[in-house]
């Protein structure tokens, strides 16, 4: 499968590596920066002997290379819903980073589009492929938890002023969104997927406490129900001294108790039902090894993604999933900026409806 990556910033070595992972063909990588491009691919033993072509155009690359079958995109957050679309609507295949998109109408016609043009769009939350989430996830289905209770997502992290000089579009309303659309996304991600999916309404707070050098929040609170009758909560900070404490997932059942905890939801810190089995023994303290936060999911969700492709399905996490975990923050900052409850559906909110919230503090 002809494979292409737009954007060879922090992150696109976690893709480069699923990529080979998986064997896909990678024939182009595009980056504003061609230095940083080529520092992505030599370190990872590739380059132009390798057939690969380097592009500062997106568009460009796929006019040039219309036989691309699938793209990943790694941009800055702002501008992946303008990419995604293009690809789209040129046939292509893509892997979107988190977030999704920056707004709700743009993920919404990222959903839409891909249906009418038939096809495969996987938002990049790889953490749902974690050995940790899964055996979660095994539980739930068989609802070992009984009638679940409520719900806890802590992303307790640190970033100083050096992490957001590194690059312009840091800590922008435009571009980036504050701690919890860049930091907890995958948490929201999970807790909402774990909890039931259907969201009633969303109550939160956002403060910006110690980064008076970015526009966005560095800590967010919030609450939300759930059309099942379960309650969960959201904590998503930068603000931890001195460096990161914990990501963490909390789900309570009448039958179960699970923390997922490490890294980047990678371990089993808590894992207790009543109707315990042999199986459980080994999930008491499972741990599965991740070099940073990032963890191993990506080469999964690769994995994932071809076959969809191939299959003409839809991905394990396809671009709803993408546009569930973006209305969750959306929903947290229009509650911050009207000071009231926000009832999902979310419709017509963006991240930049919030510049200025912060100006006065």
């Amino acid at each position: 499968m002809r494979y292409a990556l737009i954007g060879c910033g922090r992150i696109a070595v976690n893709h480069i590596k699923a990529a080979m992972d998986n064997h896909l063909e990678i024939v182009a990588v595009c980056d504003l920066s061609l230095e940083k491009a080529r520092c992505l691919l030599d370190g990872h033993s590739l380059g132009t002997d390798k057939g690969i072509t380097y592009y500062k155009d997106y568009k460009e690359m796929i006019s040039e290379d219309p036989n691309i079958e699938l793209i990943a995109i790694a941009t800055p957050s702002g501008t992946h819903g303008e990419i995604a679309l293009y690809c789209i609507n040129k046939g292509i295949n893509v892997i979107i980073e988190k977030p999704m998109a920056m707004d709700m109408a743009d993920a919404e016609k990222i959903i839409r589009c891909s249906e009418e043009k038939g096809v495969a769009v996987c938002a990049c939350h790889q953490n749902r492929f974690n050995e940790a989430v899964r055996e979660t996830r095994r539980a739930l289905a068989s609802g070992r938890f009984g009638k679940l209770s409520h719900g806890s997502v802590h992303v307790r992290w640190n970033r100083d002023e050096d992490y957001y000089k590194q690059a312009s579009w840091r800590g922008t309303w435009a571009e980036d969104g504050g701690c919890l659309m860049n930091q907890c996304i995958h948490g929201i991600d999970l807790l909402r997927w774990m909890m039931g999916d259907e969201v009633d309404t969303v109550y939160g707070v956002t403060r910006q406490q110690r980064h008076p050098y970015i526009e966005t929040e560095d800590i967010g609170m919030a609450i939300v129900t759930f059309k099942n009758g379960t309650v969960a909560t959201i904590e998503g900070t930068t603000n931890v001294y001195p460096k990161n404490l914990e990501e963490t997932l909390y789900l309570f059942g009448e039958k179960g108790t699970v923390k997922i905890g490490g890294k980047s939801a990678n371990d089993l810190d808590i894992w207790e039902f009543a109707d315990e089995t042999a199986k459980d023994q080994e999930n008491k303290g499972l741990k599965e090894q991740t070099s940073n936060v990032y963890g191993n999911g990506h080469t999964s969700l690769y994995a994932d993604m071809i076959d969809a492709v191939q299959n003409r399905r839809k991905p394990y996490v396809d671009a709803v999933a993408g546009c569930n975990a973006l209305e969750i923050i959306l929903a947290i900052y229009k509650s911050m900026k009207t000071g009231q409850p926000v009832n999902l559906p979310l419709r017509d909110f963006s991240s930049i409806d919030m510049k200025g919230i912060f100006d006065n503090v």
